[in-house]
């Protein structure tokens, strides 16, 4: 059985969780504490298998180790490639991956936890100039993300969940987090709410995680 590294709160780790789900495929979890103890991802047990020591990793059946959230997915839908993340239209295919990539590659980057740590230990950044550091970026690719999608279909750019979606469900956690005004992007709010409505994003949410605080 494959073997996801993970952690609750990680927004890339949510996006390959999603994948799976939505392509049935079984896996075990395997949590990854990033913050406890300075970060089990700098473990040198995790460390061989991821050297970035980022989340997630994907440990396949043969004992091979894939890293990059959207690198995972692009593995998962050339070896399980039904339910379509990518459509067989080319133009639909381009505008799904240039909202992903939106979010996977100019929002995530600067949002990312050892973004944060370092504001904090270079600069001397409190909690609230994170979070605004944080809801900075988040605005700027929302307000660009709102006029990406479409106006008309239940999901970001067709009437199935794609890998825009995918990288959706997982940025709007992390602005709820952070308590971005999601009042602008009125689009992004209702994509957001239909696919995960959805069991294999249901499945794949943060709180529900094992890993994930008991209350």
């Amino acid at each position: 059985m494959m073997r996801l590294y993970s952690y609750w709160r990680s927004t890339a780790a949510y996006r390959v969780r999603i994948a799976l789900n939505l392509k049935g495929i079984d896996h075990e979890l395997i949590p990854v504490d990033l913050v406890a103890g300075g970060g089990a991802q700098h473990a040198p047990d995790y460390v061989a298998l991821n050297p970035a020591q980022l989340l997630p990793t994907l440990v396949l059946d043969d004992g091979t180790a894939l890293t990059q959230s959207l690198a995972i997915v692009d593995w998962l839908e050339a070896t399980h490639p039904m339910p379509r993340l990518l459509p067989a239209d080319h133009t639909s295919r381009a505008r799904i991956l240039a909202a992903a990539y939106l979010i996977a590659m100019d929002i995530h980057p600067v949002n990312n936890l050892r973004v944060m740590q370092e504001l904090e230990h270079r600069f001397g950044a409190g909690a609230e100039a994170k979070a605004d550091w944080m809801r900075h970026w988040m605005r700027l690719g929302f307000d660009a993300l709102e006029g990406m999608v479409e106006p008309d279909m239940p999901f970001a750019v067709t009437d199935a969940p794609s890998l825009a979606d995918i990288c959706l469900v997982a940025q709007m956690y992390n602005a709820r987090r952070w308590g971005l005004d999601l009042g602008p992007y009125p689009r992004l709010v209702a994509i957001d709410a239909a696919a995960r409505a959805l069991p294999a994003f249901a499945k794949a949410a943060p709180e529900v995680q094992p890993d994930a605080p008991q209350t």
